[in-house]
């Protein structure tokens, strides 16, 4: 089993920026990467970004490469979201997830963490 907890998410203003965290623990070991999703309201679960869990290597949706980093302090089990220039429609529940294979798709996540929500006002 791993465990995931988030935190970080709040309500900031267009322009201003956040850094999510999700701490992992327990079976760490068989992790294959770290995704963060989102969910707007009314939308379906986006991918966001993900992190190799052991060689570190990232990738991005398409759109978020720029304004959204992905990084992971390793002695903490962290991985972090950092979002820059934040717009009112990144305003959604962001979620991380662990698989233990290599898949994007969120049906394909292991586990998941409880999720933080990040409100964004013009």
């Amino acid at each position: 089993q791993v465990q995931l907890v988030e935190s970080g998410g709040g309500l900031v203003q267009a322009g201003g920026s956040l850094r999510l965290s999700c701490a992992a623990s327990g079976r760490t070991f068989n992790i294959y990467h770290i995704a963060w999703f989102r969910q707007a309201p009314g939308k379906d679960r986006e991918f966001v970004a993900s992190l190799n869990w052991r060689s570190g290597d990232t990738f991005y949706r398409d759109s978020r490469k720029g304004r959204f980093t992905i990084s992971r302090d390793n002695a903490k089990n962290t991985v972090y979201l950092q979002i820059n220039s934040l717009k009112p429609e990144d305003t959604a529940v962001y979620s991380c997830a662990a698989s233990l294979r290599p898949s994007l798709r969120d049906i394909d996540q292991d586990y998941w963490g409880q999720g933080t929500q990040v409100t964004v006002s013009s």
